[in-house]
């Protein structure tokens, strides 16, 4: 009986190891850094380039059969945060995303990939502008590794919804908190 509880604890111990070393990086959004202008939103009264980062992952946990990624500020004024990219169904052979893969018609993302409603109240990527005078806000970047192939969910999906299927469904995760305050 302690043998076996021994390999099972070790067994998950090297699962949540390996997950751990699952990577989330960028080039345009830095761990604990402040958000560069690209990822600002060009609206609210926030003057950004709307851009999504480029983003890249390694070390995928073994058995990933697709990827999601999100965008969430859980600091902005709201009570249930704010979703500022929900995107999913991203192919497993992907190994990040480009700069800008995020516009409203997903034209660089991967074949398959479903970008979903964010706060913003439509798909795409949407910049950080949390409200002037208000502390600096987090914003994490998360890629999710999948054991699905996709999720049955759609455009017009709630990113709450989306966010329920990913942590259900997530092998691992990965993220960058970047900050933005004005």
């Amino acid at each position: 009986m302690r043998l076996t509880v021994f390999i099972l604890a070790a067994f998950f111990w090297a699962a949540a190891a390996f997950a751990s070393d699952f990577k989330l990086e960028s080039p345009d959004v830095a761990e604990g850094k402040n958000l560069p202008a690209s990822q600002i939103l060009n609206g609210f009264g926030c003057q950004g380039a709307n851009v999504s980062p480029g983003l890249r992952w390694e070390n995928v946990p073994k058995g990933t059969k697709s990827f999601a990624v999100t965008v969430y500020d859980p600091d902005a004024p709201t009570g249930s945060g704010w979703w500022h990219w929900v995107v999913f169904n991203i192919p497993a052979s992907a190994a990040g995303l480009p700069a800008g893969a995020g516009d409203e018609k997903g034209s660089g993302l991967p074949t398959g990939s479903v970008q979903s409603r964010t706060d913003f109240g439509k798909p795409g990527f949407g910049g950080a502008c949390p409200p002037a005078g208000d502390k600096p806000h987090r914003y994490v970047y998360t890629v999710f590794a999948l054991d699905v192939d996709r999720l049955d969910l759609g455009p017009d999906s709630p990113a709450a919804m989306v966010g329920f299927n990913l942590n259900a469904h997530a092998l691992g995760k990965a993220a960058i908190t970047a900050r933005y305050g004005r």
